[in-house]
């Protein structure tokens, strides 16, 4: 009978090493869904690339739903240019609990939670690895306390790397809002956007056509769409209400709102025809 060789030490440690990041991976997994299990509908808004008002869209989509009735939060995920506490104009800290809970902040009817939080400078420059942008990203998924929502959007980091891929990965998202702008390499860039989000088997709602208009034309949100076999979820003009930065532009321009209600509407429509 001849003997099977045994497995060297270094071998062995690997293997255990090995188990250990599961056993962790899978227990972050669990305590994040522990803390969103009270969250009817999660939303990712999400781009290929920065710039094209993805923010914007993810904190005007917010405070429409919240005007509408509807209790919403929006979570920063954006580790490395966190804007969503600026966009939103808050200036209460989140509150920490005596377990190391946090509690969001509240403004104009959202809860907020954001890594801009946490910076002492809001201009310094936010220089972590992958494995750090990691931590900070589970940390704020599974110590945030949410309470009942009907709607909590996700503003994540432009791109296909490491961050979107740790929130998607980690998140069992219910659905992404994809936005874009009528240039030709904005557009490339949400395409690519949509293929990874696809790889990841989760469902895009839609797309989001921003800074539409005279000034950079109009019509590659409507293209992309029907290229990926998508809906458009809408556009959104390039108008001069966006200079007031006091407060989201829901909240100064009923035509700004309207539109917004337009994108709310296709994106219930498309989780309800999700659940189906």
């Amino acid at each position: 009978m001849t003997n099977r060789p045994q497995p060297s030490q270094p071998q062995v440690d690997q293997a255990r090493a090995r188990i250990e990041a599961m056993k962790r991976q899978f227990e972050q997994k669990r305590n994040i869904a522990s803390a969103l299990s009270r969250i009817a509908h999660k939303i990712g808004v999400y781009s290929g690339k920065g710039g094209v008002g993805k923010t914007t869209v993810a904190v005007n989509l917010a405070v429409t739903l919240a005007l509408d009735g509807a209790s919403v939060g929006i979570l920063d995920v954006d580790i490395d240019c966190p804007n969503v506490v600026r966009a939103m104009k808050i200036v209460d800290l989140p509150v920490v609990g005596e377990d190391k809970r946090m509690f969001p902040s509240e403004r104009f009817g959202v809860k907020v939670m954001s890594m801009g939080f946490f910076q002492q400078n809001e201009e310094e420059a936010i220089i972590w690895r992958g494995p750090m942008v990691h931590n900070a990203i589970n940390q704020l998924l599974q110590n945030t306390e949410w309470g009942d929502l009907e709607y909590l959007i996700i503003d994540l980091p432009p791109g296909t790397s490491d961050a979107p891929l740790t929130v998607m990965q980690a998140l069992d998202l219910d659905g992404f809002v994809v936005v874009t702008t009528p240039q030709e390499l904005a557009k490339i860039d949400a395409k690519r956007s949509i293929n990874m989000i696809r790889k990841l088997h989760v469902n895009v709602l839609g797309v989001v056509e921003n800074l539409s208009g005279e000034i950079f034309g109009s019509g590659a949100g409507e293209e992309l769409a029907s290229e990926m076999d998508l809906t458009f979820l809408g556009r959104l003009e390039l108008r001069p209400e966006y200079r007031d930065t006091s407060k989201p532009t829901v909240l100064i321009s009923e035509e700004v709102l309207n539109e917004y209600r337009h994108i709310a509407d296709g994106a219930k429509a498309a989780l309800d025809a999700v659940a189906v």
